[in-house]
Parts: structure tokens; sequence; C-alpha cells
């Protein structure tokens, strides 16, 4: 695998665009995705009863090939009865219709304030032009990563090459949003972040397992505030413009999407309202795989312990009260944990020993550790040789400032 310098058109066939339409003042909010083939797809829901009303359009449409995805952002379309789902399809026909596609081959997703109508003349002008705007490069990938942002501060993109067992080189690329309002909980098929990612591999319709496990270990594994969004929402795009073998079972393949969905996911974690900082956890000596996973994502949602880590506090009963109810098996005399930063660890609790006191003694030099930018835990269960990671970030006084100001 090679990674590179790139985004959302970076494989082969495929476009984007991003402009300022007028639902927000001064700043892009619409954004188009287009491939030059039809593209087989694989989307991921929010599990949240209430979902905005572009998801419930493609619940129903339920695509297993798409050419063009719409997005919007400043508005999420969510609780808006009859009208916004009459919107949301409003905005797939136009989009068709300035592209020359069948509806059934455009998606739609939105983003933004909810229990807000969408300013739809606004929307459908800027739809006619954006289908104008629509070219492949850097630029046209950050202009695109910019218009489906919210809160957040920063673009998050990724982008890598691998090459497939029959020599056959495919790149992939990614997008994502992504800043509060962030536990996410997909499901293919059934599951505010979200995330595009876009390939010239090529994949046969019916590879929802494949990505759903790299959901389950990429964005369902973080959390900035413990809310799931009505309209997360993932996306995988394989227009298959690279030729050769199909990469369905191909492990380079999705050792490559994988890159890609963790590196993004780990971008919105940073990016999380008022964060200050990152918090990546390990658990490893799991009984299984969904143990670890369940294990980590506990940990990395405390308040309680982002809430220390924002105080540079080595507070290891906060970890370790969260693994006690996550759900994963767990003895807490064979459990061992270490906390650090760039790339010095220090084990603080080993086997239902504790190695250095809670406000007391040997605390010093973790607490130094712990003002670095990015922190590192790691917990050994102890009970097999499952392994899974999770990304988070602190909790701030920023973070209450920014959404007592904000209209979610």
């Amino acid at each position: 695998m090679k990674v590179i310098d790139g985004g959302i058109t970076s494989p082969k066939g495929f476009k984007a665009a991003g402009i300022a339409c007028g639902i927000k003042k001064h700043k892009r909010d619409l954004a188009l995705i287009y491939s030059e083939t039809e593209a087989t797809c694989a989307i991921a829901y929010t599990q949240n009863k209430v979902k905005g009303a572009p998801l419930k359009v493609m619940i129903e449409l339920d695509p297993k090939k798409l050419q063009a995805f719409i997005i919007n952002s400043g508005n999420a379309n969510t609780l808006t009865g009859d009208r916004g789902a009459k919107d949301a399809r409003d905005m797939v026909s136009q989009t068709a219709a300035s592209l020359g596609l069948e509806r059934d081959l455009v998606g739609v997703v939105s983003t933004g304030i909810i229990g807000r109508f969408l300013p739809t003349d606004k929307i459908i002008s800027g739809i006619k032009e954006i289908t104008n705007e629509l070219d492949s490069g850097r630029k046209k990938d950050v202009e695109a990563a910019q218009a489906i942002l919210t809160t957040d501060t920063v673009i998050k993109e990724a982008a890598c090459e691998v090459t497939l067992e029959d020599g056959t080189k495919v790149t992939i690329g990614g997008m994502a949003k992504g800043s509060g309002m962030i536990s996410p909980a997909m499901k293919a098929l059934h599951a505010t972040t979200l995330s595009f990612i876009t390939t010239d591999a090529c994949l046969s319709p019916g590879f929802d397992g494949k990505w759903q496990d790299v959901m389950d270990s990429s964005f369902n594994q973080i959390d900035v505030d413990g809310d799931q969004s009505t309209n997360d929402m993932s996306v995988i795009l394989a227009n298959g413009c690279a030729g050769g073998m199909k990469a369905d079972e191909s492990e380079a393949f999705w050792e490559g999407v994988r890159y890609v969905a963790k590196l993004l996911a780990k971008q919105v974690a940073l990016d999380g309202e008022g964060a200050t900082k990152l918090i990546s956890v390990v658990v490893r000596g799991a009984r299984s795989t969904e143990d670890a996973r369940k294990a980590a994502k506990a940990i990395v949602s405390s308040n309680l312990v982002k809430t220390a880590i924002f105080g540079s506090d080595p507070n290891y009963g906060r970890i370790l009260c969260a693994l006690g109810y996550s759900g994963a098996e767990m003895v807490p005399e064979r459990v061992n944990l270490a906390m650090g930063a760039n790339g010095t660890m220090i084990p603080i609790y080993e086997q239902g020993e504790p190695l250095i006191q809670t406000c007391g003694t040997g605390e010093e030099p973790l607490k130094e550790l712990l003002k670095k930018k990015e922190i590192h835990i790691v917990v050994d269960i102890g009970l097999g040789n499952s392994l899974a990671e999770a990304w988070g970030c602190d909790l701030s006084y920023e973070y209450v400032k920014i959404n007592a100001e904000y209209t979610t």
C-alpha cells in the first residue's frame, strides 16, 4: 500500500465539486460526487430511529449502483415531514436531470441544523450550477470536502494506492465530515458523521458484509460526545475504471479501504468540537473482537475519561470503570493498563495492583505526557487474543460554549 496526497477524485473516473449555494453565509454548502461510469455501492446508515429525510429516501431506494451523490450542509432536512421527503427527492431529480442520469443512479444526503425546511430554490439553482463545475484534482477534492462541513474546523481527506494480486494498481480516496453529535453506530443497508470513499477497483454487488466490517473497525469506533446523529451515513463507490480482477476478496484492497476509513475516522475524532487532544485506545487480550471493540469504545466515550485527559489527569480508575460497564468480559485482577504519548508508555495498573496512586505518588511523569496532543491508552484484558482500537477526543470548556451557542 502506498499513501498518497489525494482525496475523493484520486481514483480514475471520479469528479467532484463544491460551491456556495446560499444555505450558509459565505461558505461552500453544496457538494457533488460524480463517476463517469456506474459505480457499485454500499451504504451504512445511522441506527437512530429519528432519521433525516434523505436517509429515508435512500433506504427506500436501496441502491446497488450509483453514479452521483449530491450533498448539502447547513441544513439536515430532518424532522421536516412530507415536505422534507419531497425536497430530498427533488434534489435527486434535479441532479439526475442536470447530469443526464436516471434518478435511481443519484444519491442524496444532508447535514446541519435539524428541524428546518431546506431552502429548495437555492439548492435547485445550486445543483444546476455545480454540475458545470465538476472536475478531478486536488482543488476539486478540497472544494467538495469544504462543502460538506458544519462545525468542523478542518477538512478530512485520505487516499492510497494498492496493488491487487493480479498486479492491477487501484486507488482509494475519501472525504469525511464530523465534529459534534458523533458516536456513530452505522449498519450497512439498515445504519453527524458523513464519509464518502471512492475507488476505481472492480467490486461485485453485495459486498455489504465487508463494508460493515470496515465500519465496525473505523467510524463505529469513534466518539466525540456520545450523541448518535440522525443523519450519519457512510458510502463507498467502486466504478471499476482501473480494470483488472474483482477486488471483492482481495486482502490488499480491503487493507487500503480500512486505512482510508480509519484515517478519516481519526481526523473526525481529532476535530471534535472544542477538542484539544486526540485519545487513541487499544484493547487487546479480549475474548472476542466484539468484546475488544465494546471495551475500547466505552473507554473513549466516557465523559469522565475525556475530562481527565483534558485536565492531564492520569485517573486510571475512570478508565477501568468504563471497561467494567462496557459489556466486555473482564476480570479486574487480569487487567494491565498503560498510558502515554509520543511513543512513551507508562504502566499504571497490573493484574489488580496499582503502580501509581491517583492524586498521589508516581503521577508527575505521566501528567507531563498527558499534556501532549495525542494520548494513548493501552488495556490488556488478559483473557484472549482479540484486539480493537477506538478514537475520541477530550471534553473541554469550549465544547459547552460551542453547543450552547450553536443550534443543532
